[in-house]
């Protein structure tokens, strides 16, 4: 499949298909608050951002974003990324829901990445909100992907049906 046409940018938004591949990782202090059960979970502004063309950010906060306990490891044993290296995954609880393999992170990321050690992405599909500035996230389409989609950034986005091949 041809790669798609990049819809267009307005003042002050980002198009995936400007961002590189391999992906990027790049310091956020963006104020990020996830939210399950009802409860705030994490909350920080000092993360990172993975921008890889195609997909919108994933956002990996440091361990210490996420309330003491929320975090347990997952079902899931890893999964492997090309540029990346080897994710563990994650149980994440709060309010008395508990939602599986809902995050991943990488203990020893390869190069350029290893700044984001033990930071934590969380998939926003099974939060109840996740917010960057105040603005809640739509999550990218597609069950793998775990992208946050704000206002600011344009698509398309793989994940949608016949992105396979993108």
């Amino acid at each position: 499949m041809r790669r798609p046409e990049p819809l267009p940018i307005a003042p002050g938004q980002e198009s995936v298909w400007d961002y590189p591949r391999p992906p990027r990782l790049e310091r956020t202090t963006k104020h990020i608050v996830i939210v399950l059960g009802g409860e705030t979970i994490a909350e920080t502004s000092d993360a990172f951002r993975v921008l890889e063309t195609s997909h919108p950010p994933v956002y990996y906060l440091p361990p210490s974003a996420f309330v003491a306990g929320v975090l347990t490891p997952g079902r899931k044993h890893g999964s492997y990324c090309e540029w990346k290296g080897w994710a563990s995954y994650f149980s994440v609880t709060g309010g008395g829901r508990t939602e599986h393999n809902a995050a991943w992170a990488y203990a020893e990321p390869k190069d350029p990445y290893a700044d984001m050690a033990d930071h934590v992405a969380v998939y926003a599909s099974p939060m109840d909100r996740c917010a960057v500035d105040g603005e809640v996230v739509e999550p990218q389409p597609g069950r793998f992907y775990g992208g946050w989609i704000t206002g600011d950034i344009v698509g398309p986005f793989k994940g949608v049906p016949g992105s396979m091949l993108w």
